[in-house]
């Protein structure tokens, strides 16, 4: 009986803890490839779309008006190269600087009293009221921004009649006499101001008490227990936190602001006299009333450059206010 010697088993590798870790590579299936694809094509469609809007609708009107701003055009007659004298003229032309010193007055103070009465407001919700409050005050001060500019305005010129509006009516069943809410310059400028503040301030409202939801609660805990009251920790905490909010809200709002034209030339028409005729007004009385398209033009441009000046204004100085987390 013959007897066979099996030969030793070789030691096992144990796998090194590099080799351990060593990653995988995952092979995709084909279809995941192919919705990856399918994915990217309908991004880039959408990015397409997006850029192809803003040319069409943006960029190209632009750079008409900064070509139509060098000619002399009536619409009636071809246009004559005029090089910069409409520029020129701009300088010069009392009415329409005058309109834009009124545009430059009614944006500053719709801007700060948007903001301030946003912040106000969203402050005030945000510690006072549940989710459920905050949803229902987030909706209703929005609902004035989806309503139509044009009905708002016709409805308010009505409302603040001087002589038949229902607000100088219940005002005079106290004694008080009627009130010259459009009818005076200086009347006229903070009506409008304060309807364009009402229709606005929703905006900004929903953007503070979202930026104001999303502040760290470590951070406001640790503030309590340092001591701080609830004006400090808003002044030293809540305001710096949310300041690149500030600043988008800011920079929209002054944006819109110099682009007024809907509650002024539906409610007053641009006065009295010229009082709340701002830069939008001027330019439309410019081109569409006088058949000065090229002087119109150059207008827009110009009030283009102001409001590029301010918004790089407002970039500079949040260089020290802004605060990124």
């Amino acid at each position: 009986m013959s007897v066979v010697a099996s030969s030793p088993r070789a030691p096992e590798r144990v796998p090194s803890p590099e080799a351990k870790r060593a990653p995988r590579s995952v092979r995709r299936r084909p279809g995941a490839r192919r919705t990856a694809r399918r994915e990217a094509i309908f991004g880039f469609a959408m990015i397409g779309l997006a850029m192809l809007f803003v040319t069409v609708f943006t960029f190209l009107p632009i750079v008409a008006s900064l070509g139509l701003s060098f000619f002399d055009w009536d619409v009636i007659s071809p246009p004559k190269f005029a090089g910069l004298a409409n520029y020129q003229r701009f300088f010069t032309d009392q009415p329409v600087l005058q309109s834009f010193a009124v545009t430059i007055c009614m944006a500053l103070a719709i801007v700060v009293l948007q903001l301030s009465l946003g912040l106000f407001l969203a402050v005030l919700v945000n510690q006072r009221t549940s989710k459920f409050g905050r949803t229902f005050f987030r909706t209703t001060f929005y609902l004035p921004l989806l309503a139509s500019t044009a009905a708002v305005s016709i409805f308010m010129g009505y409302l603040f009649d001087a002589k038949f509006g229902a607000i100088n009516y219940y005002l005079g069943l106290v004694g008080i006499p009627p009130v010259p809410w459009l009818t005076s310059p200086l009347g006229a400028q903070i009506t409008i101001v304060l309807i364009v503040v009402w229709q606005q301030v929703g905006f900004t409202f929903v953007l503070f008490v979202s930026a104001l939801m999303a502040v760290p609660v470590d951070v406001l805990e640790a503030a309590s227990i340092d001591g701080a009251g609830p004006l400090r920790t808003l002044l030293r905490i809540k305001i710096p936190l949310i300041s690149p909010t500030i600043l988008f809200a800011a920079v929209i709002a002054m944006i819109n602001a110099m682009q007024l034209f809907d509650q002024p030339y539906i409610m007053t028409k641009g006065g009295p006299g010229s009082a709340t005729t701002t830069a939008t007004i001027s330019m439309y009385q410019t081109g569409f009333q006088n058949l000065q398209f090229g002087y119109s033009s150059a207008i827009a441009i110009v009030l283009l450059l102001l409001i590029l000046a301010i918004t790089g204004i407002q970039f500079l100085a949040s260089r020290k206010l802004v605060f990124y987390q």
